[in-house]
């Protein structure tokens, strides 16, 4: 039995195209800890996020994929390989990016991140009063 056979996921679904219909070869896949995505069929990519280092998540829904209920979530993180990404046109978007958003901060939680952690020191100073200077 392989790995993913194994593996218990929170959420998985494909990039729609055409009237909704998952014909593409892109994959998501969420667990407790990271989200993974994968691309291609006969060379296959992978990216994998970790769950706590995603900072922000917003949902983005055009004219024409509300037509077929379908939405893209943006999702923007501290991981090197992968600062962006979206993941494209999915059924129940609305409830995909609550899902994700609570598993985030449930993440952030068991790992002990904070959003102080994702900071450069040049968001520090802008941030630093006078009074903490003396």
């Amino acid at each position: 039995m392989s790995k993913s056979d194994t593996t218990q996921y929170k959420w998985r679904d494909r990039k729609r195209i055409i009237f909704g219909l998952p014909w593409t070869f892109t994959r998501y896949r969420l667990t407790d800890d990271k989200l993974i995505i994968s691309t291609g069929l006969f060379s296959i990519k992978e990216e994998e996020i970790r769950l706590y280092r995603i900072m922000d998540v917003t949902l983005n829904r055009s004219f024409g994929d509300r037509l077929w209920g379908l939405g893209t979530i943006h999702v923007c993180s501290s991981d090197k390989t992968t600062p962006e990404f979206d993941i494209k046109r999915i059924p129940k978007s609305d409830e995909v990016k609550e899902m994700l958003s609570d598993m985030v901060e449930a993440a952030r939680k068991k790992n002990r991140v904070s959003a102080r952690e994702f900071m450069s020191a040049d968001d520090m100073d802008d941030d630093m009063d006078v009074d903490d200077i003396h």
